[in-house]
Order: structure tokens, then sequence, then C-alpha cells
């Protein structure tokens, strides 16, 4: 008899209409008095379900920040974000934990794997710390996504930068997320490389509808997304469709004016 899953105090179910995360007059301050910098202006934004979101922005426009409050690691000076309709100000550490552990995955540019793990193990290690077995099938087919099932047992040691990236995206995916966020996920890697973790993460939206938010300072990478959203001085200044990278570099380039 499979257990079930009680849920979580404080938190709903995702629902499956409306926005996968939803943020509302975002500010966030650091500092005190004449030294005080606002790195977030008073942001709102709605994140559509199973698409990509692409955050560009100069450096010090805020895109880290945004999206640091957005995924429940930092909180907002004011303002309020909802994640799978739970409003996440409204949580204590625990539940927040939970949260996070339940509805998010995150991908970093330094791939933060654990060195005497392999390269399976650090896949699952989400459902290891969450106390759940995981799906064999679904384990298999996702080291088979991510290209490393005959790398499974190497440790990150074992394995290039690249190799190292696709285990952080199959950690980031073993947990089926809401969401997933990606921090400059290419800035670490060589062009080839970057082009092959950026299909990657495309096809994990276009094929399991994986709803992810890319912060990146690469105009190649924001040309996969199926939106862009532009910061400036903390603020969204420009908020557009799917894009090729010339007119990506076209945006950024006024910005910088």
């Amino acid at each position: 008899m499979e257990a079930v899953a009680l849920p979580v105090p404080g938190v709903v179910e995702v629902p499956q209409t409306g926005p996968v995360v939803s943020a509302q007059a975002l500010t966030r301050r650091y500092g005190e008095g004449e030294t005080a910098v606002d790195a977030l202006g008073g942001v709102s934004l709605d994140v559509t379900r199973g698409r990509l979101t692409a955050v560009m922005g100069p450096s010090g426009s805020g895109k880290s920040t945004l999206m640091h409050i957005l995924a429940g690691l930092d909180k907002p000076t004011s303002g309020e974000v909802t994640i799978a309709g739970t409003s996440i100000g409204e949580l204590n550490d625990t539940n927040l934990t939970k949260l996070r552990r339940e509805h998010i995955g995150f991908i970093f540019q330094f791939f933060n794997l654990l060195p005497m793990l392999t390269a399976r193990e650090n896949v699952v290690l989400p459902l290891s710390i969450a106390g759940e077995k995981p799906d064999q099938a679904w384990v298999a087919e996702l080291m088979k996504r991510i290209g490393l099932e005959s790398r499974s047992t190497h440790r990150p040691s074992e394995l290039s930068g690249g190799q190292q990236q696709r285990v952080a995206i199959g950690r980031a995916l073993i947990s089926r997320p809401t969401i997933v966020f990606a921090d400059e996920p290419t800035g670490n890697l060589d062009s080839k490389t970057s082009g092959e973790i950026l299909e990657l993460l495309r096809s994990s939206v276009d094929t399991y509808k994986q709803t992810t938010v890319m912060v990146t300072h690469d105009p190649r990478a924001a040309a996969i997304a199926d939106r862009v959203l532009f910061l400036a001085d903390g603020l969204i200044v420009r908020d557009l469709g799917r894009s090729d990278a010339h007119e990506v570099i076209s945006v950024m380039e006024e910005l910088a004016q």
C-alpha cells in the first residue's frame, strides 16, 4: 500500500490555473540611512505555468535579488510573493523549507554538487533529504534525458563542467517541482557546452512542461525563453515575448545608454 502524502500546514496544493509564482510590489533595501541601497524598487509580475522566463539586466540591476525573493531564499523589505497559491510571507521557517522542498528546484551557476556522492546520488539527493523513495523508472528516464546514464556512478571530480551542470539540472527536476529557478546556468561553461545546457533546459520545458525562471547575462540563453524580462535599477523596464539573440542585444544596448 502506497503512503499518502499529507498536506503541509500552511501550504496549499498548487492550483492548476493562474500563475505559478506571483509577486506584488516587491522592494528590497539593504542597509539603512544614507548608505542604504535599493535592489528592488517595486516589482510586480506573474510567472506563467509551463513556460521559460529569462530575466536579464546589467550588474546591480536586481535580477539575482528578484530570483532569490521569488524562490523564498530572501525576504522582501515590502511586497508579497505567492508560490503555488501560498503567500510565503505568512510561513514560518519550517513551513517555508517544506514549501521550497515540494515546489522549487534550483540550478546554481557553480553546480553545488556533493563531492562524495555519485552523479545519480546527487540527482536523487532532494528525495533522500525528504525521506522519499525514488521512482526508479523516473530516475532512469531522467539520467537518460540529461545524457548521463553511462556516467551515473561517477563522482563530480570525474565529470566535466558541462556534465556536472547536467547533474545539477537532473537534481532540480527529480522531484517534479512546480517551478525551477536557474541562476546563470551557463555562466561557468564554454560556448559549446553552454549551448548543450540551454538545449537541455528548453527540452525540460517542452517535454515536461517544467515552469522555469532563468537569470542570465547571455543573449543566447535569453533567446530560448518564451518571455524575456529586462531589469534596470531594481525595476522591470521591458517585457518581451520570444526574441532572438539580436533583439535581446539591441534592448541591452539601449538600456546601457
